[in-house]
């Protein structure tokens, strides 16, 4: 079963996809771990890497590519990234997660260790504006249409374990139905 979990920064999509991969015992492939490894590479922030790479297609082609080249090469994967839905239509199960901005930011500000709630927020804003603006001249993909997704889950109002709960209750019926 091909799985994929998308969702805005800070909405707990990796920690959704590494609680389901693990749980499943599959192996996960996300985007966002390698956007953040391809900052790394370059010496760069995210928002410094992200205003790079919206000048650059090629960057968010590479990982949106290899993403797709993966996913399809295996019969069972957790696909986690922003557009993983809309680049991994042979999916069996799309979630999009949400959670509201300021947790978001919350989250965000403690997984990157960033002191300033401030920055976080403008850090937060500066990504999905650019993010948002490449996905559209790229692929003509407005981030904010659900029509990809079968499940929207809140993950500011359940745990991870009680997503992948969800998750696994969408999976039974899923298979139940073949």
């Amino acid at each position: 079963m091909r799985i994929t979990v998308s969702g805005l920064p800070g909405s707990g999509t990796t920690s959704l996809a590494r609680y389901l991969a693990d749980i499943l015992g599959t192996d996960l492939i996300s985007a966002g771990e390698v956007f953040r490894q391809m900052a790394q590479e370059h010496g760069m922030e995210l928002a410094e890497f992200g205003r790079l790479a919206e000048s650059d297609p090629s960057f968010d082609r590479q990982i949106d590519e290899r993403q797709k080249e993966i996913a399809l090469a295996h019969d069972t994967i957790v696909v986690e990234g922003r557009l993983s839905g809309w680049f991994v239509p042979e999916a069996d199960l799309k979630i999009w997660l949400y959670a509201s901005p300021e947790c978001r930011v919350t989250r965000i500000q403690t997984r990157d260790i960033i002191q300033n709630p401030g920055a976080a927020a403008q850090l937060t804003r500066e990504r999905e504006s650019c993010e948002a603006v490449r996905y559209k001249s790229y692929y003509g993909i407005d981030i904010g249409d659900m029509s990809p997704y079968h499940i929207v889950l809140n993950s500011e109002r359940f745990l991870v374990e009680e997503l992948g709960t969800i998750v696994c209750s969408a999976i039974g019926i899923i298979r139940h139905r073949s």
